[in-house]
């Protein structure tokens, strides 16, 4: 029997004779190196310091063993939002190029849309190659979870009910609701649904290798957590954001994960669908606050309850860390540990959402229980950013960096190194599918295939690589970027663009357009360029009137103040 594999993601691989499926999808025959298993997990909304092995505070001991043991990527890359993100990570195309964002010129794209038939997503290549693969948690990708070539899958639709969802799925079959009162938490049943997955492959499959999709739906809002998890924290954060921001730019800089400055605050700059400043008061407290303003200026009943909102963001994180332990234990108690392949990341930057859905907010009740509905808001998702400016849907830094962990005992040597190679999610598939031993399809039903944006990972795993990509592309809400070496072209909705040089500034504090013209030109054609690249494929086997249409790219209520310096 063939030994397998894990990868954390988890990737996992076991040799194997040349297959080749519809998709083209090969592996050579003769002497293929031992595959490992594939795990891949994947936080929701979780800044790029909330991790203690990214200069956080919070306890995270699992994933700091699982960064000690392997590589730390500290220019790692997502789309700013949850579905684009997710798109990239199971089909190796921008989200772009398959319709599942928006695009200026493209009347069909966004969440609700569907994928082009040639965007297969990764499982169905893997599937070709041996493998078994297992999905617990969030989706949020067009079709059924099994069609996507998922052997087996939990789904948790209900993103807004963490301790008793009314829409969740086994198999792509409908699960009774949960009543409210009991002792369901989302990342426990995630992670325990996962757990059984496992001892299920173990019984049945263990001749044959497999990937887990471990998509947690937490710290994103409404801030859901235990009890004793939040009590853990309660004190923490009285100190305030400030001085946590401060403190983990101090511990980054220490630990060689940024060398940049710490970027200010921007308090003009929140989601344009965020509540009103009335409509906080109202409808959740009225010590809530809309944006990220110093926090001495804030009254001590607002600061006492800004407090208590990180302590539950921070109690999440703490608990999808435990869970991501007992995973991490039921690997080894099978003997795959050595030999899994562990990406741990998170699908965009913490957000600065203060909004109120669903069940919506009691005011009555304790915050972090299933009838609160309390969002992290401006002022902490800078802190959970730090060192970086703006949040979620946006493209600065803040919004689409993300903490990288790989972690593959028998197949990376590093212990603890870091990886300063400018990444991005869309590298993810490829990644996994040369570790399987395969090679990405040329051809769709006799059709070329679109060669995929990503890049292989695996040289990196072995040391830095200065550059994998000629360039890296961002659109989302209107807002826009490209990072070509060092230089980044960004701009938010309908603003100017803004040039930094992020190997000096990558906390983006010091806007050099004004200095550089020649070069804001040179990069916004090739945005542009890219742009046009991307319309093309995304509407070629549209009819004309589904394929045309004039975006209103979505914008921000206020543009955001220059950065001291700017």
């Amino acid at each position: 029997m063939t030994r397998c594999g894990t990868v954390v993601l988890l990737v996992a691989i076991s040799a194997g004779a040349a297959l080749c499926g519809p998709l083209g999808v090969n592996v050579e025959a003769g002497d293929v190196p031992r595959r490992p298993n594939v795990v891949l997990i994947v936080a929701d909304d979780m800044g790029f310091s909330d991790a203690g092995c990214y200069g956080g505070e919070i306890q995270t001991p699992n994933l700091d063993q699982l960064a000690q043991g392997g590589l730390r990527f500290t220019q790692f890359y997502n789309t700013a939002r949850c579905w684009p993100t997710r798109a990239c990570l199971l089909t190796g195309y921008y989200a772009q190029q398959i319709r599942r964002d928006a695009l200026p010129g493209v009347k069909v794209g966004g969440a609700a849309a569907r994928r082009p038939d040639w965007a297969r997503l990764l499982p169905e290549m893997l599937r070709q190659l041996g493998y078994r693969c297992y999905h617990s948690g969030k989706w949020h990708v067009d079709g059924k979870v099994l069609a996507g070539g998922f052997d087996r899958s939990y789904c948790v639709e209900d993103h807004d009910r963490n301790f008793h969802p009314k829409r969740h799925t086994l198999d792509d079959q409908p699960l009774p609701p949960v009543p409210p009162g009991g002792s369901y938490y989302s990342t426990t049943a995630i992670a325990q649904y996962a757990l059984d997955m496992l001892a299920e492959h173990r019984d049945q499959h263990r001749e044959r290798p497999f990937f887990l999709y471990l998509a947690f739906t937490i710290p994103h809002f409404p801030l859901h957590a235990l009890p004793e998890d939040i009590a853990l924290y309660r004190e923490r954060y009285r100190v305030g954001w400030d001085v946590v921001r401060q403190e983990r730019y101090e511990r980054l800089k220490k630990m060689g994960l940024v060398d940049c400055q710490l970027a200010g605050l921007d308090p003009d700059v929140i989601p344009r669908w965020n509540l009103s400043e009335k409509d906080l008061r109202e409808q959740i407290s009225p010590d809530e606050v809309g944006r990220a303003v110093p926090w001495e200026s804030l009254s001590p009943d607002q600061q006492r309850f800004q407090a208590e909102k990180m302590a539950i963001h921070a109690a999440m994180i703490h608990r999808m860390d435990i869970e991501i332990g007992r995973v991490v234990e039921r690997l080894k108690s099978m003997g795959v540990f050595e030999d899994t392949v562990i990406f741990f990341l998170s699908d965009n930057g913490a957000s600065a959402e203060i909004i109120n859905r669903g069940d919506k907010h009691d005011p009555r009740a304790a915050p972090g229980s299933a009838g609160s509905f309390l969002c992290l808001g401006p002022g902490w998702s800078s802190a959970a950013n730090a060192p970086f400016r703006l949040h979620k849907c946006w493209v600065h830094e803040g919004g689409i960096a993300t903490p990288l962990v790989v972690h593959w005992p028998r197949g990376i040597a590093a212990r603890g190194e870091l990886r300063h190679t400018p990444s991005h999610v869309i590298d993810i598939p490829l990644t996994i599918l040369e570790l399987a031993g395969g090679t990405w399809p040329t051809e769709f039903e006799g059709r070329p295939l679109p060669p995929t944006p990503g890049k292989s990972l695996v040289p990196t795993f072995a040391k830095n690589v200065q550059a994998l990509h000629e360039h890296l592309w961002w659109f989302h809400e209107g807002n826009r970027a490209i990072r070509i070496g060092d230089w980044k072209l960004a701009s938010v909705a309908d603003g100017p663009w803004e040039l930094y040089d992020l190997k000096a500034d990558r906390s983006e504090t010091k806007n050099l357009a004004s200095d550089h013209p020649d070069r804001v030109r040179e990069l916004e054609a090739a945005w542009n360029r890219l742009a046009e690249e991307f319309r093309a494929l995304a509407t070629q086997d549209l009819p004309p009137d589904e394929a045309a249409g004039k975006l209103k790219p979505g914008k921000p209520k206020r543009k955001p103040s220059q950065p001291k310096g700017s």
